[in-house]
């Protein structure tokens, strides 16, 4: 596993500023990656990935994906990079600490 741990989030807006849709995208994206978890845990009923978080930051809707998923999965981490390339969402990339611990209350 990577020592340090880096983040990337993918917003749901388009490069060009359209809102994405549907509305629920961000709960759809993390669903798909919800099997992606750390080895020796089990998921609940209906729940996501720790790997992959549907939130709200700086007022846009977002998938925060935490980079252990590149070494868990690589395919995985391909397909969230894919996604936002091929949807043209913003992204911040390599952030060096989780971006829900600072709306954390």
């Amino acid at each position: 596993m990577t020592a340090e741990v880096r983040y990337f989030v993918i917003y749901g807006v388009t490069e060009s500023g359209s809102t994405f849709r549907p509305s629920d995208w961000a709960e759809r994206l993390a669903g798909v990656l919800a099997p992606y978890r750390p080895p020796g845990t089990l998921g609940g009923y209906i729940s996501y990935s720790p790997y992959a978080v549907p939130s709200t930051l700086n007022g846009q809707r977002c998938v925060v994906v935490d980079g252990r998923l590149r070494d868990l999965e690589p395919l995985a981490w391909q397909f969230v990079h894919d996604f936002a390339h091929d949807n043209q969402l913003k992204t911040q990339t390599d952030l060096p600490e989780d971006p829900l611990a600072r709306h954390a209350s």
